[in-house]
């Protein structure tokens, strides 16, 4: 991956301590919301950033690229650092758990949709929700068979 600092020069932009800190915290952990990110800026030992920052800065952030969001569910999206994660999201409806799996599973069905309708489809910004194996395989489970 390319250099932070060296991407955001590209874009003329710089690295300021609020991108270098948001940047820091989905380093140390990945798939937060904008408030976990807060959270965690607000814990580095740093000057507060209020949310409203952090939000500008996840924007410019994804806008050159080094961050990308995803929808985990209806409410936040979440966001990691780009070119990190490689990756589609199975989110387990009752709970909760977000399992990464290779996008390539979902190149056949990507496949189909674009010689179907011409729809070129991206899966990056989306999960698809089911049951993982421990909950479908528990019939006490919510959605228990």
């Amino acid at each position: 991956m390319d250099d932070p600092g060296e991407v955001l020069r590209r874009h003329g932009l710089r690295m300021t301590e609020q991108r270098r800190r948001v940047l820091g915290a989905l380093t140390r952990r990945s798939h937060l919301t904008p408030d976990a990110i807060v959270a965690l800026v607000a814990a580095d030992g740093g000057p507060e950033l209020p949310p409203s920052t952090i939000y500008r800065t996840l924007d410019a952030l994804e806008e050159v690229g080094l961050v990308e969001h995803t929808h985990l569910d209806h409410r936040a999206p979440t966001y990691h650092r780009a070119g990190q994660h490689g990756h589609l999201h199975l989110r387990c409806r009752d709970c909760g758990r977000v399992t990464e799996v290779d996008p390539t599973l979902a190149t056949p069905f990507v496949d189909a949709l674009r010689g179907t309708t011409g729809f070129v489809a991206e899966l990056s910004h989306m999960a698809i929700h089911g049951r993982c194996a421990d909950c479908a395989a528990d019939p006490d489970s919510e959605g228990g068979a």
